[in-house]
C-alpha cells in the first residue's frame, strides 16, 4: 500500500503522434487508444513543417485518437515534445498558439506524411529524446530545426 498512486491521463493526438512508431519512441510503448473527433477545430499544415497544427474554426472538425492511460511523466514527455508553441486544453490536445500564423494553410494529411516524412521524423524524434536525457537539453523547435537543417544539406 506504499506505492503513490500514478495519474493517468488522455492525450488527443491528431498528426505524426497517430503513428505508432513514434509514439514507441517517446514512451517506449504504444498505450491503447481509441478513435476520436475534436469538434470546431481545423488541422493546417504549416509550411516549412512536416507536423500539423490546429485552431479553433467553427463548423470543423479533426480526426485523432485518444491516448489513454498517460502517465505524469509520459505526459511531460509529450509536453516537451510539442514544446511551449502549444497549449493545453482540458482533453490534452496541443493547440497551435498563433491564430494568425501566415505560414498555416490547407489540410495537413497523416497518409502523405506517412508515405513522406514518416522516416525522418523518427529519427528526428530519437535525437529528441537523447537530448531530452541531456541536463541543458534544447527545445523540440530547435531539435526539429537543426535536423531538417542537417537532412536538406545532405541532399
Amino acid at each position: 500500500m506504499g506505492e503513490a498512486a500514478v495519474a493517468a491521463h488522455n492525450v488527443f493526438v491528431y498528426g505524426s503522434l497517430l503513428s505508432d512508431d513514434v509514439v514507441r519512441v517517446l514512451l517506449n510503448r504504444v498505450p491503447p487508444s481509441s478513435a476520436a473527433l475534436l469538434n470546431h477545430f481545423h488541422r493546417f499544415s504549416i509550411k516549412g513543417r512536416v507536423y500539423p497544427a490546429i485552431l479553433p474554426v467553427q463548423n470543423r472538425h479533426v480526426s485523432g485518437r485518444v491516448l489513454m492511460g498517460i502517465s505524469d511523466p509520459e505526459l511531460h514527455i509529450l509536453d516537451e515534445f510539442e514544446d511551449e508553441s502549444s497549449d493545453k486544453l482540458q482533453a490534452h490536445a496541443y493547440v497551435w498558439r498563433n491564430t494568425s500564423d501566415p505560414n498555416l494553410y490547407g489540410d495537413w494529411d497523416f497518409v502523405e506524411w506517412k508515405q513522406v516524412h514518416k522516416e525522418s521524423f523518427i529519427k528526428m524524434t530519437m535525437g529528441f529524446m537523447e537530448e531530452l536525457e541531456l541536463p541543458e537539453s534544447k527545445p523540440i523547435g530547435a531539435t526539429y530545426e537543426s535536423f531538417y537543417q542537417q537532412d536538406d544539406a545532405e541532399k
